[in-house]
């Protein structure tokens, strides 16, 4: 097989629930979606169309010298190949802005907006070096650039507000410079890990840990009480594998009785007996 794998996925997905993650990128089924708080995609926004086209001196002397040229573009890797693992694996996502730097290489920079000194920083390594991945070995046709020298993070921190009239107040707060430190050998580790996750059977569920499996699971065990049976609340998807796809299957009653059919179908028209 070879699977999908965007950049925010292996940065919150992955950690948050290795059940899910596996249902998502195997059997394509999705945690239902939980929108961004729209400030956020407001403020990213806003800081992608400021700094285009800015000199890195001005804003960010840490870096260096260049000028932002790049702002939100999708990229894709070709097929990642990894040592041990059966198969491969891409990268697709879209990156926040990119600085073309007066040495003829590239910094990846993402925008984010909270404390810089969350534990979630260390995760945001992981996405930055799928962007650096993706740019590096582009799929046919698809976005390049290279080399990457530099990734980091753009933290905003908002700590006051200013009046600046009856009708406009301005946000106002630290700009901090988080770089992440290239290290693409840990990063393929990383990858064939997720791909042998991938490629192995479906982790339990985990619903001490993880608010999609609590609910599956609380919301299964009235319905089973209420029938007055003894069926197992164990979610549906720890039935057998799918002989077609490999992915999880249900119970379903037909002419004949009960038997298990494929989550995907009518995609998929796996059966099996129960």
């Amino acid at each position: 097989m070879e699977y999908k794998l965007s950049p925010s996925d292996l940065t919150f997905l992955y950690d948050g629930c290795k059940h899910c993650f596996v249902l998502k990128l195997k059997h394509g089924i999705f945690q239902p979606s939980i929108p961004i708080p729209a400030v956020f995609t407001v403020i990213s926004e806003i800081q992608k169309n400021y700094y285009s086209e800015m000199r890195t001196e001005k804003f960010c002397p840490d870096l260096p010298p260049g000028i932002v040229t790049y702002g939100e573009k999708r990229v894709k890797s070709g097929p990642v190949k990894l040592e041990g693992c059966k198969s491969t694996c891409y990268i697709s996502g879209r990156f926040d802005i990119v600085a073309s730097l007066d040495d003829g290489s590239y910094a990846v920079i993402d925008f984010k907006t909270g404390n810089p000194a969350d534990q979630k920083t260390k995760m945001y390594s992981r996405q930055l070096h799928a962007y650096s991945l993706a740019l590096e070995n582009p799929a046919e046709g698809a976005f390049e650039l290279k080399p990457v020298s530099k990734l980091g993070l753009l933290y905003f921190s908002p700590d006051s507000c200013e009046l600046i009239s009856q009708t406009r107040q301005a946000l106002q707060g630290n700009l901090d410079w988080i770089e992440i430190p290239r290290d693409d050998e840990s990063f393929n580790s990383f990858l064939q890990e997720v791909v042998q996750l991938l490629d192995g059977p479906l982790p339990p569920s985990d619903p001490d840990n993880c608010n999609w499996c609590a609910f599956i699971e609380k919301t299964e065990k009235p319905e089973n009480k209420t029938q007055g049976t003894k069926t197992s609340t164990e979610p549906a998807i720890q039935g057998p594998s799918c002989p077609q796809c490999s992915g999880p299957m249900r119970l379903r009653t037909g002419k004949f009785g009960e038997f298990w059919s494929c989550l995907k179908f009518p995609d998929c028209k796996g059966t099996r007996n129960k």
